[in-house]
């Protein structure tokens, strides 16, 4: 039997902290989860001023990285090049939602939405740099 890495709960505090801090420092209003390697929920917050439905798209989106191991943009990209695509079983393929790997490992998703989708991305990818410190 192999064992392999999952994410504790100080490295999701981690994780959700560095993601406020990126959100905050650019005065955006978005919604942040946070879920383990199979899509369930770690951990979620919707910033003051983030939009009801941005919690719920926050969700799908680091659920889709997770389970599919790859940023939700590779999946927006993929829908728009071959619109085959948009029949994969992914809960939403729009840019904002990523991977959270650690030695070569999927441990879980980061997925932000309420502000442009390079932006959600911008955020999550700060709670992904906080993972490795």
């Amino acid at each position: 039997m192999r064992s392999r890495p999952c994410l504790t709960a100080d490295d999701v505090h981690r994780v959700m902290d560095a993601c406020k801090t990126e959100a905050r420092k650019n005065n955006w209003a978005a919604s942040i989860v946070i879920v383990d390697d199979a899509g369930a929920l770690l951990m979620a917050e919707r910033l003051d001023g983030a939009a009801g439905i941005s919690a719920d798209v926050a969700l799908r989106k680091a659920r889709t990285s997770a389970v599919t191991r790859r940023p939700t943009k590779f999946w927006e990209d993929r829908a728009r090049d071959r619109p085959g695509f948009l029949t994969f079983p992914a809960d939403v393929m729009l840019q904002g939602g990523v991977p959270l790997m650690w030695e070569g490992e999927c441990v879980g998703g980061v997925g932000v939405s309420g502000v442009q989708s390079l932006e959600d991305e911008q955020i999550a990818l700060a709670g992904v740099a906080a993972l490795g410190r």
